[in-house]
């Protein structure tokens, strides 16, 4: 069973960083890809960022070059997925999702349970 961990969200102000992690454990050979997502108030859920099991990474157009992606792998059934966010802007407040997506599935399938992210001064 897939299990995925969020830590590190909180308050910070504009232009500040951020390290959000998430523990995830029970990663089958079937996960392809872990990654952040991201839910302001009213809006949907949007992509942040996703490395494959290749160390392949993607990002939003509005995170690119702010945001970096990265992971630990402990073993083949373990990880803990990084999001390092640097010059932070109030439009990057919302809960962030840690995901995981099964290789046959186009979307994840796997979520956590999110942590809050606000950029104010």
């Amino acid at each position: 069973q897939v299990q995925l961990v969020e830590s590190g969200g909180g308050l910070v102000q504009p232009g500040g960083s951020l390290r959000l992690s998430c523990a995830a454990s029970g990663i089958s050979f079937s996960i392809d890809r872990l990654g952040w997502y991201r839910q302001a108030p009213g809006e949907q859920r949007e992509l942040v960022a996703f490395i494959t099991r290749g160390d392949i990474t993607n990002y939003a157009a509005s995170v690119k070059g702010r945001f970096t992606i990265s992971r630990d792998t402990r073993d083949t059934a373990t990880s803990t997925v990084y999001l390092q966010m640097d010059s932070l802007k109030p439009e990057d407040t919302a809960v962030y999702y840690c995901a995981a997506k099964t290789a046959w599935k186009i979307q994840p399938d796997y979520w956590g349970q999110g942590t809050q992210v606000t950029v104010s001064a």
